[in-house]
């Protein structure tokens, strides 16, 4: 088993995590410092995926990689998109929710999502990696109590199935346009689950830091919040 792996940080939800000479790329979008190429290189083995259809998580440009990329996992929801059809039918898996997909290098399972197509967890070499797409607790100022509720209802029922969940490291989204409920579903997503790491994404505005009473039961977990396009951290266990 790999103890060391390395995380960049593409843009948005993008980030790419390093196992050895594995390489996973999450929800490719843009990658202004062009730091891909170079890790797709490194690598032996490449596998990207797509959590839904929106542009700012999947880009048809994808397919520029198609020649050194193992496979490709998308959500379901991007099979109808025009950009989908351009890539190699013979390396593209399409995963429904609450979807498997197993070989002999990695395990994928996919949860539901608050908003469009699925979160993924995928374990490769011992490592757990969590990506949560769009999956949320989307509380936003100034909706309906009906709307409010409806939001905390649908993030709540997701997050039952998550109960348990184990990740060395998860993605998940803290949206400033949330203002003062940014972290609201990050706070609750640690409390349920067991994670050893949590990467702020979908930032979308300032610098993201977890409150003193952010973590539950005095279980502080090392959290990053990405600014630039092209950071990277090296992650241990």
């Amino acid at each position: 088993m790999t103890n060391e792996v390395v995380v960049s940080y593409l843009l948005n939800s993008g980030f790419s995590v390093k196992i050895g000479k594995t390489l996973l790329i999450f929800d490719y979008y843009l990658d202004p410092e062009n730091i891909v190429p170079n890790l797709i290189a490194e690598s032996d083995t490449v596998y990207m995926f797509s959590s839904h259809r929106h542009f700012d998580h999947f880009n048809p440009l994808i397919r520029q990689f198609a020649d050194t990329v193992n496979q490709y996992f998308l959500s379901f929801d991007i099979e109808g998109e025009a950009g989908a059809k351009k890539l190699p039918l013979e390396k593209t898996v399409y995963l429904n929710t609450y979807d498997n997909y197993a070989s002999e290098t990695l395990q994928v399972k996919t949860y539901s999502s608050t908003d469009e197509g699925v979160s993924f967890l995928v374990e490769v070499d011992g490592w757990h990696i969590f990506h949560a797409g769009d999956f949320n607790w989307w509380h936003w100022k100034g909706e309906t109590e009906e709307n409010i509720k409806f939001a905390r209802n649908r993030f709540a029922k997701q997050l039952k199935k998550m109960s348990g969940l184990v990740a060395d490291i998860a993605f998940f989204p803290v949206d400033s346009r949330l203002e003062e409920f940014c972290d609201l579903g990050a706070k609750e997503f640690c409390k349920k689950t067991d994670v050893n790491y949590l990467i702020a994404m979908h930032r979308r505005g300032p610098v993201w830091t977890p409150t003193a009473d952010f973590f539950q039961d005095n279980k502080t977990i090392p959290t990053w919040c990405p600014i630039k396009s092209g950071e990277q951290r090296k992650i241990t266990k």
